[in-house]
């Protein structure tokens, strides 16, 4: 049987001209992959005009691309300096001696950044901060409850249209306004001196979650066989053994209901610092005549969607997702937020509000759709806005940072191209600036859904290359 040869993967070239560039991009999308649709339009943000046009009207999957999206809205709702808070109030008098005759509530305003990604220290640092904050406004003693309130989002913590093989990992944690360490919890093991039962505990510490464990501990062996696992109603069973020579095994879980989690790791926060609690940790919602015991503040939005661009981080796309349609419309749902994001691409953007919708916030679903006019229209409109520096310095840099580090380099595009990767089993994307040989700006916008992802990213990585290597003569 005689072989068919497959496509070369395309080299990027030195185009002269419009005409030429357009020719030469052409060539590399029609020999890029050989099975799959592109979308793709690329555009001069200096001149004007459009460099290469194809199906740029078409809906297409865009992965993490739709974060762009996102950090947009939420950019255009917030400002670069807004931080969101995480607050503590309480129903009921706060006596001279410090005690509390009522609940704490612990209310989410959906910061993301609640978390030691952004704090110097162990897991429980975010909580212990708080803890230390409630103990300096004067509380000694909790009679009542720890109240965790995550009102300001829909129930749903699962978006539609993520797929079941997500669930569970740590890019597909449940969604909530109340949040700690990403929703994600480390489950330590640690053998026993004695042979007997290991040590099996969570970072960080919360008695929000139920732990149940039969793990021993086997004398002489620095091994381990141990099986983790979430169980009904968010428990949390750990099986097996450990080495009594091995060193402690940690292993990172999805938390499935975050809120409780939050408000657990707040309690067991508290007794650290001396703060007797006699209550439960519940659900429920804060009464409007609370007073504000103290708060945790985010850092600035500039520095969340920094991350969440960079890294690709799911978990805060969502929130900031649904915290632009809170502010605005007053309901924290993605139902929401896919309502004010099509209105913001038609009235800002002027490009129909049919080209695009969002079921969450971060491109992980498979019902977002996204046309790449829509887009580069987006690119264009944050090329010009007051907070387009801190959306620029947000992206990834060819040959250089985060997931484009190994991306493009030794090419033109290194330390140039600017742009946010998008990858799921069916997309590859790309979306961002890059600037020609001569200095004019491009914006561009590549869609591929199609199984063929190896070569399709190739492809737009030497079609990235030939636009950093262009120039009109």
């Amino acid at each position: 049987m005689r072989r068919v040869a497959e496509p070369a993967i395309p080299r990027y070239s030195a185009p002269r001209s419009a005409s030429a560039l357009a020719s030469d991009v052409g060539t590399m999308f029609g020999d890029g992959a050989r099975s799959g649709r592109w979308g793709v339009l690329i555009v001069s943000l200096t001149r004007g005009d459009t460099l290469f046009s194809r199906n740029a009207d078409d809906r297409m999957q865009p992965a993490s691309t739709m974060k762009l999206m996102t950090s947009a809205l939420s950019l255009e709702r917030f400002g670069p300096d807004h931080q969101f808070t995480t607050d503590v109030f309480r129903d009921g008098p706060l006596g001279a001696n410090g005690m509390l005759n009522g609940n704490l509530y612990l209310r989410g305003g959906g910061d993301p950044g609640f978390s030691n990604r952004f704090l110097r220290g162990d897991p429980d640092a975010p909580v212990e901060m708080l803890a230390r904050f409630i103990a300096g406004a004067g509380v000694k003693h909790v009679h009542g409850d720890i109240v965790a309130d995550a009102s300001a989002v829909e129930p749903r913590k699962i978006p539609e249209g993520w797929q079941s093989r997500y669930l569970g990992l740590s890019y597909a944690a449940p969604v909530s306004a109340l949040s700690l360490n990403e929703n994600t919890v480390w489950v330590v093991v640690e053998p026993s001196d004695d042979g007997g039962a290991a040590t099996v505990r969570f970072e960080p510490s919360s008695s929000g979650i139920t732990l149940a464990s039969s793990v021993r501990t086997v004398k002489g062996s620095g091994g381990a066989s141990l099986s983790i696992r979430r169980v009904a109603d968010g428990a949390v069973n750990a099986r097996g053994w450990i080495g009594s020579r091995s060193g402690p095994r940690r292993y990172e879980l999805v938390v499935d209901e975050p809120a409780l989690f939050c408000a657990g790791a707040l309690r067991d926060a508290l007794a650290a610092q001396g703060i007797v609690v006699d209550g439960a940790v519940r659900l429920g919602t804060t009464p409007q005549n609370a007073a504000r015991v103290t708060g945790f503040p985010s850092p600035p939005l500039a520095r969340l969607i920094a991350v969440m661009n960079r890294e690709s981080v799911n978990h805060y796309a969502e929130w900031l997702f649904r915290a632009a349609a809170h502010a605005a419309t007053g309901s924290g749902s993605a139902e929401s937020g896919n309502g004010l994001l099509r209105r913001f691409v038609q009235d800002k953007l002027g490009v129909d509000s049919s080209e695009v919708y969002a079921a969450d916030g971060s491109g992980l679903s498979v019902l977002d759709r996204v046309s790449p006019r829509a887009m580069v229209h987006l690119l264009s409109y944050a090329h010009n806005a007051p907070w387009g520096p801190t959306f620029h310095a947000s992206l990834p840099v060819a040959g250089e940072s985060e997931l484009l580090r190994h991306r493009m380099r030794a090419t033109p595009a290194q330390g140039n191209l600017h742009a946010k990767t998008g990858t799921t089993n069916t997309v590859i994307s790309l979306a961002g600036y890059v600037t020609a040989l001569d200095g004019e700006v491009l914006a561009f916008s590549f869609i591929y859904n199609g199984s063929d992802r190896w070569r399709a990213k190739s492809t737009i990585d030497a079609v990235g290359a030939t636009l950093a290597n262009f120039v009109r003569e």
